[in-house]
């Protein structure tokens, strides 16, 4: 049985979404207040409302439950599949940390305010 705060084996199977997501990969810089100094993440893929990332298992990987500041950035493409990169900050709660191997986690969050726009239905 799995313990709220204990990493879970990740699979890939537990897809709960109704939007479809896009799967890239860019850092993601994070930590519990803007002005502290940051860790940093690799997004594996992100929606208007939430995002996954894979981060170290040591000291600064977020638990399950916890509130985080996120900075990133996302692509927003045009009708002619040209992008400009966008700038987010936002306020996130860790939602899902799965164990990807020993010193690997993969963190899901959902955004307390959802992105302007929908990075996967571009």
């Amino acid at each position: 049985m799995h313990k709220p705060n204990e990493p879970r084996p990740y699979h890939g199977l537990d897809e709960r979404r109704t939007e479809q997501r896009l799967c890239y990969s860019s850092p993601v810089w994070f930590g519990e207040h803007p002005k502290e100094t940051l860790a940093q993440g690799q997004i594996v893929d992100i929606s208007s409302r939430g995002a996954a990332f894979i981060t170290y298992a040591h000291g600064s990987c977020p638990c399950f439950g916890q509130h985080i500041i996120a900075r990133f950035k996302v692509p927003n493409y045009r009708p002619d599949h040209s992008f400009d990169l966008v700038n987010f900050t936002r306020s996130a709660h860790v939602c899902r940390v799965d164990k990807v191997y020993s010193y690997w986690r993969r963190v899901a969050v959902q955004f307390a305010e959802p992105l302007p726009f929908k990075p996967g239905e571009k």
